[in-house]
């Protein structure tokens, strides 16, 4: 997705206020809560090399027989964590990045670690309920919320973002979902369904509508939610170490 024009645009229906927020006046820098989260993953599929990529993805993805049969709650968790192989990880990162460049720019960046853990939970539950059977895995369900957050930013925001954002954002909604259905038998398309409206809900629920606040600053319920799915994220990915390793 391109920004180049966000800045141009910015500020061309903004109402009259002497104190009118700026939410795109800086180029986004480096978006901190992603690299992590992408950090945590990748220690993942270490792993996943070390033992082999598909028994690693048996031992610890989120095979939905084994979680309805056996009771084994936790893949439902690990599977997000895990990735087919160097080109599932690297695109999958590579859209992280991307998207969560304008994300931590316009929000604070707490929302992305929570959307990102809600939204590939969500993911995992939709596809469990429409399509039980086969083994789920990768961080796309999260990286689909957060597309889906930024969609309704756009929209709720809509004085603030360059019109030009908000069509790339669209564009890239229509081409995942219809990968997903060209590929419907290599893609889940229902995990990423269901990050997208995960995501887009709590962006719902937490972009402000008045255009005078700054959806910037949050309380701190929300920094220490933050920095708990980050913590839980990253227990999760210990856990797929551990079980894939065969530790636990």
């Amino acid at each position: 997705m391109s920004l180049d024009r966000i800045d141009e645009e910015v500020g061309r229906e903004e109402p009259e206020h002497q104190h009118q927020p700026q939410e795109l006046a800086f180029r986004p820098g480096p978006p901190i809560y992603a690299i992590i989260i992408i950090a945590l993953y990748s220690c993942v599929f270490l792993a996943e090399l070390v033992r082999g990529i598909e028994p690693a993805i048996v031992a610890a993805g989120f095979d939905k027989q084994a979680y309805l049969q056996h009771g084994e709650h936790w893949r439902l968790f690990t599977g997000t964590a895990l990735h087919a192989g160097l080109l599932h990880i690297g695109l999958n990162s590579i859209a992280f990045y991307s998207f969560a460049r304008p994300f931590e720019a316009l929000a604070n960046r707490a929302h992305l670690a929570i959307v990102f853990l809600l939204s590939a939970v969500g993911g995992s539950i939709l596809t469990l309920v429409l399509s039980p059977v086969g083994i789920s895995i990768g961080a796309s369900g999260g990286i689909v919320g957060i597309i889906g957050f930024l969609a309704v930013y756009s929209f709720k925001r809509r004085q603030f973002i360059a019109p030009e954002f908000r069509r790339n954002l669209i564009i890239n909604i229509g081409f995942i979902l219809l990968y997903g259905l060209v590929l419907s038998g290599m893609v889940d398309n229902y995990a990423h369904i269901g990050g997208l409206l995960t995501g887009a809900a709590y962006a719902l629920l937490a972009v402000p509508g008045d255009p005078y606040k700054d959806p910037r600053e949050v309380l701190p319920p929300i920094k220490v939610a933050g920095y708990l799915s980050l913590a839980a994220y990253g227990a999760v990915c210990g856990l797929a170490i551990l079980t894939i390793l065969q530790i636990v």
